[in-house]
């Protein structure tokens, strides 16, 4: 499974980088509008130090606009994924991107049939967001589950990007059901490797080297 960073703030991203945990990021106007920058000078910073994806979202609503933005944020770095939302113009606007060989990630899905038409219009990534399907009380991994199915049913070449990711189950549960990519909040990342019975572990064992007052490096 792949990780994508969900924020704006390069040094949340330069610190994780040397982890090998960043396979690409994904930003929107409200993370950019959080970290205060202007957003071409945001994009082209984080594509400058990540390898990967980087997804861009465009604001415009009708066609013309939006496929507009979406081409203007494309010239910005060969590696943005421009990001469109989940409607009629949206999944018109992948198609034409795609057409031109631009990665296109599909945002706001909530639903199967929406992913499956994302599909259908060449999306480079598809995004369910989880998270808000459960705060209504519908189970967002079990949309996950399903388009899983679907595009492996009909080989579909889209890869299932889970977003609105809040906890650490959310990974394991993704990742079971064998999504491609998760994009995770930098808190999430973090807990993914934290456990109580890790540092207790290492606490005792750092005490017990301490007592036999040896050194693994050679005294110079």
């Amino acid at each position: 499974m792949k990780f994508f960073v969900d924020t704006a703030d390069i040094k949340q991203i330069e610190e994780l980088i040397p982890t090998g945990f960043v396979d690409g990021v994904t930003t929107n106007p409200s993370l950019i509008a959080k970290n205060g920058d202007d957003m071409a000078k945001t994009i082209k910073a984080i594509c400058s130090i990540v390898s990967g994806p980087v997804s861009a979202e465009v604001t415009a609503t009708d066609f013309d606009s939006m496929l507009e933005e979406g081409k203007y944020l494309a010239s910005l770095a060969k590696n943005v994924a421009v990001k469109v939302p989940l409607t009629m113009h949206g999944l018109k606007v992948c198609k034409a991107l795609r057409e031109q060989d631009t990665k296109v990630n599909v945002t706001l899905c909530f639903s199967a049939t929406q992913a499956l038409l994302a599909a259908k219009a060449g999306a480079s990534f598809i995004s369910p967001f989880v998270g808000r399907l459960d705060d209504i009380g519908e189970k967002g991994m079990d949309l996950i589950e399903d388009i899983v199915v679907i595009y492996e049913n009909y080989g579909f070449e889209t890869e299932v990007l889970v977003a609105s990711v809040r906890t650490s189950q959310h990974v394991i549960d993704a990742a079971v059901i064998g999504a491609h990519v998760a994009t995770l909040p930098p808190k999430v990342i973090h807990e993914l490797y934290e456990h109580p019975l890790t540092k207790k572990g290492l606490d005792a064992f750092l005490d017990d080297w301490k007592k036999t007052g040896q050194s693994i490096l050679p005294k110079k």
